[in-house]
């Protein structure tokens, strides 16, 4: 019996690390992460992570004793790697969801808000519908399959105990920027059709403001912006794919990167 504990000890712990950063990584991930997946499912994955990755982490031991200030460093070392990774991917879905945050504000659907039982949270209509889009596109892609083999990838650049190197949390601080310009490129022809809207009642009134035109100009503006809604929803799953590439190109340059320093 003892020798079997014994045994079982460096089990357990060369499984902690893979757990932790895939337990991470999940729970920052888009669609895995939302509050719709339970915790449950996320951890009985990163358990099954954690085994499919023992030969990749070659059962690495950082800590000989579990109940030390080491283990709780190295495990919270594991959970900040595997949570940027995440979060990294979830940039891409953000821009979708600010997307849907600046339509509604521009075509006056932002007063309708409704329950959001995926998230527990209220949103607006317009919001829940490119969420949806985006978790169709996501899945579509094999997004989930292309998380599973970044985090397979991660132990290869950042091994449990090396590190992980500030440059990877500043390339991640820095496409914060990069998330909400993408999603102003999406919502400028919207904002752009209700302005023209917006200017050209102006001057109507101007010349007769008898017509009482701001009246219909709610209206007016809901319509042209629903139009232009339409027209953009066509070109979000290719701008999702293009922003979901250039998120796996950084961080494929920041694991190069990280491989090359090690090396050298």
């Amino acid at each position: 019996m003892e020798q079997v504990l014994a045994n079982l000890l460096p089990l357990l712990n060369a499984l902690w690390w893979p757990f932790v950063r895939s337990m991470a990584l999940l729970s920052a991930a888009p669609v895995l992460g939302e509050a719709m997946v339970p915790v449950t499912i996320r951890v009985l994955v990163s358990v099954m992570l954690a085994v499919m990755m023992l030969p990749v982490t070659d059962r690495v031991q950082l800590v000989q004793d579990p109940f030390t200030l080491a283990m709780v460093v190295a495990t919270i070392e594991q959970a900040i790697i595997g949570f940027v990774l995440g979060l990294a991917f979830y940039f891409a879905v953000a821009a979708i969801g600010i997307l849907g945050y600046i339509v509604s504000s521009q075509i006056g659907f932002s007063m309708a808000v409704m329950n959001d039982p995926l998230n527990g949270t209220s949103s607006d209509v317009v919001s829940g519908l490119l969420t949806m889009l985006s978790i169709i596109v996501f899945f579509a892609i094999d997004g989930h399959l292309v998380i599973f083999n970044v985090i397979g990838a991660s132990f290869k650049a950042w091994p449990p105990g090396g590190g992980y190197g500030p440059l990877l949390l500043q390339t991640v601080a820095w496409n914060v920027a990069w998330v909400f310009s993408a999603a102003m490129l999406l919502a400028i022809p919207v904002v752009f059709a209700t302005v023209v809207v917006q200017i050209g009642f102006g001057f109507l009134n101007r010349v007769a403001p008898s017509l009482n035109l701001f009246s219909l100009g709610f209206s007016v503006i809901t319509l042209f912006g629903l139009l232009m809604l339409g027209q953009v929803v066509r070109f979000i799953p290719d701008h999702y794919t293009r922003m979901s590439a250039q998120v796996l190109e950084m961080i494929r340059q920041q694991m190069t990167a990280q491989e090359a320093r090690r090396n050298g």
